[in-house]
């Protein structure tokens, strides 16, 4: 079992430029990021986010340095976005209709959740511990938000696309002490991912890599290849560390009461627009 508790951001700022900050800084930046998350998830009405940042353990610590982003890979630690991609980035996950369930986001429906490779993190994601479960040619990866197991192969070779899952079909090789994990055919629904907004086409292909770099750190690194959306290569990376903590089941909104009253507010909004364009007769 694996967690982390830290603000991940995924990109530098022009306030922290730079990779690597020491403690005092490192704290002062972690708790304006947390307050900021917190106050913009409390307006959207979400009560669990904002208490969690209150909790957290800081900016991520990778072999013992505090980061102040994920992107390692450019320098710079921003993004290689094309311009229409980096604007796809800053409108964030897209408003779809209201008109059938279906057309709701995967995650809003409880399809997806944070096991969609690569994991991302949320500001903070102690609500999120992975356990790595290994048997003979095979990895499970088991995510506790959203209950998701990637059951991947040890191979080189990718199944059928009308195999493919809701969070695309993976694989699985070593190179030396790390497991690299390839993923493929990625839901179209899930293009800009919630939280970290990074867009993830579903023509990506989406590499991993798993590297014990002690015996309680497991660095975690990713990065997404799409030449249409990105202009360079790039890497971001983060660790997780050894709990003892449990995974406990993730029911999302079970029955998820919150749909027909989506789907009825719009309903209502129809009905205003449709009273308003009625012309008077005489």
């Amino acid at each position: 079992m694996w967690t982390q508790n830290f603000v991940i951001l995924m990109e530098s700022t022009s306030r922290a430029p730079m990779l690597v900050l020491p403690e005092a800084a490192a704290k002062q930046m972690a708790d304006a990021a947390a307050q900021g998350i917190g106050n913009a998830l409390d307006r959207g009405l979400d009560p669990e986010v904002p208490e969690l940042m209150k909790a957290s353990d800081g900016l991520p610590i990778v072999r013992g340095e505090r980061r102040t982003r994920s992107v390692v890979l450019p320098e710079d630690g921003k993004l290689p976005y094309t311009e229409a991609a980096r604007k796809e980035s800053s409108r964030g996950p897209h408003s779809p209709k209201s008109d059938n369930h279906e057309e709701r986001p995967n995650w809003e429906r409880c399809i997806t959740s944070l096991g969609l490779p690569p994991v991302t993190g949320m500001g903070t994601t102690s609500v999120n511990p992975r356990q790595f479960i290994q048997i003979p040619g095979t990895v499970v990866i088991h995510t506790e938000y959203g209950d998701e197991a990637r059951i991947i192969p040890l191979t080189d070779t990718h199944k059928p696309k009308t195999q493919h899952s809701w969070i695309g079909d993976s694989i699985a090789r070593w190179e030396g002490e790390t497991l690299v994990v390839e993923t493929i055919g990625l839901p179209a629904n899930d293009r800009v991912r919630f939280f970290s907004n990074l867009v993830v086409p579903e023509s990506a292909k989406v590499i991993e890599r798993f590297t014990r770099v002690a015996e309680n750190e497991l660095l975690y690194q990713y990065t997404v290849e799409e030449p249409s959306t990105y202009t360079a290569p790039w890497m971001a990376e983060y660790s997780l560390y050894r709990t003892d903590q449990r995974m406990f089941e993730h029911a999302c909104h079970e029955g998820n009461h919150s749909l027909p009253n989506i789907l009825l507010a719009q309903r209502v909004k129809d009905a205003q627009v449709a009273a308003a364009s009625v012309q008077p007769t005489r």
